[in-house]
């Protein structure tokens, strides 16, 4: 089967929302080291591989906003498509406490590889599908894990990330506060959005309303999971979209 690093569901949807899940999978293609980066399975399945349950929430949101969502088919550990090219994280060789074998002796030749056949195809594509449309919304996908070694738990159950727009951001953290069994992080647990970064590069130069949404994966582990919280959200983000005018 011919690998392709990238996947459209929808592509033809006629709402002005994009979703997108920049760490869907967990994939490592075939030109890389022979298609592993030399870590155990159990390695590969936790959140430093890709974002557990964020692949499934979505595919749904975006069917229930009606619009397209483009999903990634490499894993973080391969390169990281939510990094500027010139961040120092692009490429891992250590996260949360593992070593990452296959990525320990990867040279500029190497990085070049994956940006041309996975990181750049990807974007390309990305930045296609947000053109479509003057008026494109986009809301970015993540998931993290409820605790990282050494750290203490994160009580969060759903973060929002965002910069100085705040046109989205603003009206649906208000209705995530609103309810009252949900503990809502503000540019938790990761703080605004990194120059170069997906959302800057697709949405913030564009002056495209935007937000990045994080989910604890526990929460969203199961396919119920993942159905029942993009049901919860997608009227919550037509609400703040309409509060907001965009």
């Amino acid at each position: 089967m011919t690998y392709h690093p990238f996947e459209i569901v929808g592509a033809d949807r006629p709402e002005r929302w994009l979703v997108t899940c920049d760490h869907a999978a967990n994939t490592v293609p075939p030109f890389v080291n022979g298609g592993t980066l030399g870590l155990p399975e159990e390695e590969m399945g936790r959140h430093i591989a890709y974002d557990v349950g964020a692949d499934g929430l979505s595919r749904e949101l975006a069917r229930l906003l009606n619009g397209p969502a483009i999903l990634s088919n490499f894993s973080r550990l391969v390169i990281d498509p939510n990094r500027g090219e010139d961040d120092p994280t692009l490429l891992m060789k250590l996260y949360d406490g593992t070593i990452i074998p296959g990525n320990r002796y990867a040279d500029e030749a190497e990085v070049q590889n994956r940006l041309n056949k996975c990181y750049r195809p990807y974007h390309t594509a990305l930045a296609e599908l947000a053109a479509k449309r003057a008026d494109t919304v986009i809301v970015a996908v993540h998931s993290f894990t409820p605790q990282l070694k050494g750290y203490a738990p994160r009580p969060w159950h759903v973060g929002l990330l965002y910069a100085a727009d705040t046109r989205l951001a603003r009206p649906l953290a208000d209705l995530l506060h609103a309810e009252p069994d949900l503990c809502v992080g503000e540019n938790e647990p990761y703080g605004g959005h990194l120059p170069g970064d997906a959302i800057a590069r697709h949405a913030i130069a564009y002056e495209r309303p935007n937000i990045l949404i994080e989910l604890r994966n526990d929460l969203i582990r199961s396919p119920e999971q993942q159905a029942a919280w993009a049901a919860r959200l997608a009227p919550m983000l037509q609400e703040a979209a309409n509060r907001a005018g965009v």
